[in-house]
């Protein structure tokens, strides 16, 4: 069972992305072939490369303009040639070189296996952060359990089931697009786990970095619920997120922002609607989180 690891890069942390490419390099029994996207720009120079006697190779692919992580990806994927694929960020890297080992027995022995999310913790302090851990009960991150999400630059996807749903939705650009692609996966039988053993190094960084996080955030939930949801479900979800979204963040920037994505959502087209069954649903509550949370 051969792996790849795509790595979307824009180019701006150099040392960074030599970290990430050496992690996946140096897999133990691994082999890997790299694919690092360049999101609009050229690949920097690597200053590392496959150690002497491997097969691993690396691979570099420019695109024409930043397309957004889920286009990036889903580009890298069309180039890889592994069973598997493994998504890391630049900026991340693996905590240890058994990574790829332990990822193809799973593979190998599970076929329904879609997804496995790995654990991902701050290299200064091991802090997990709780949105990290793909489940609403988030307070023991060393415990592995099936989820209904996973974490897009840190997991592990089986390539056949991952071209099966149509790869992650391109029009999201930024947040939500691994939730749409897990819903799809589960909803033609696929599991997805959260597997604690695999875990990879990121420094501790909120979202909200990002300038656009509130209206792409928002828009997306609607574009997921759209596409994804029967709709009852969409109305329960979307009511739910917005709920949440008005008791948690008093800021009156974000407040502003998010509304003008949620009306972003639901007036620009979220592309092909594929409603889960109720089995779905139903299957997804008895995991622990129905789609309305």
């Amino acid at each position: 069972m051969k792996i790849s690891c795509v790595i979307l890069t824009m180019g701006n942390r150099i040392p960074e992305l030599d970290r990430a490419v050496e992690s996946a390099l140096t897999q133990v029994d691994g082999d890997i072939e790299v694919v690092v996207v360049g999101n609009g720009v050229d690949v920097p120079p690597l200053g590392v490369a496959p150690p002497p006697g491997s097969s691993a190779v690396v691979k570099t692919v420019r695109l024409d303009h930043n397309v957004g992580i889920p286009e990036g990806r889903n580009r890298g994927t069309q180039e890889c040639s592994g069973d598997v694929v493994l998504f890391l960020d630049d900026d991340g890297w693996y905590a240890n070189d058994k990574v790829a080992s332990h990822v193809r027995e799973r593979f190998a022995a599970e076929p329904d296996l879609a997804v496995i999310s790995f654990r991902v913790m701050d290299p200064d302090g091991g802090v997990v952060q709780r949105r990290h851990v793909p489940r609403l009960r988030a307070g023991d991150p060393e415990r592995s359990s099936p989820v209904t999400t996973f974490l897009g630059g840190a997991c592990a996807i089986r390539r056949s089931a991952f071209l099966q749903v149509g790869g992650l939705p391109e029009k999201f650009f930024y947040a939500h697009e691994e939730t749409d692609l897990a819903w799809r996966l589960l909803g033609e039988g696929y599991r997805i786990e959260y597997d604690a053993e695999t875990v990879m190094f990121h420094p501790l960084v909120l979202p909200t970095r990002h300038a656009d996080f509130y209206r792409l955030n928002a828009r997306n939930r609607v574009w997921l619920a759209r596409r994804n949801l029967p709709w009852p479900l969409v109305l329960l979800y979307l009511g739910n997120w917005m709920l949440l979204t008005l008791l948690r963040d008093r800021s009156p920037f974000a407040l502003r922002a998010w509304f003008r994505g949620f009306a972003e959502g639901w007036r620009e087209s979220a592309g092909e609607r594929r409603p889960m069954a109720w089995r779905t649903a139903w299957h997804m509550l008895m995991l622990g989180r129905p789609p309305i949370v």
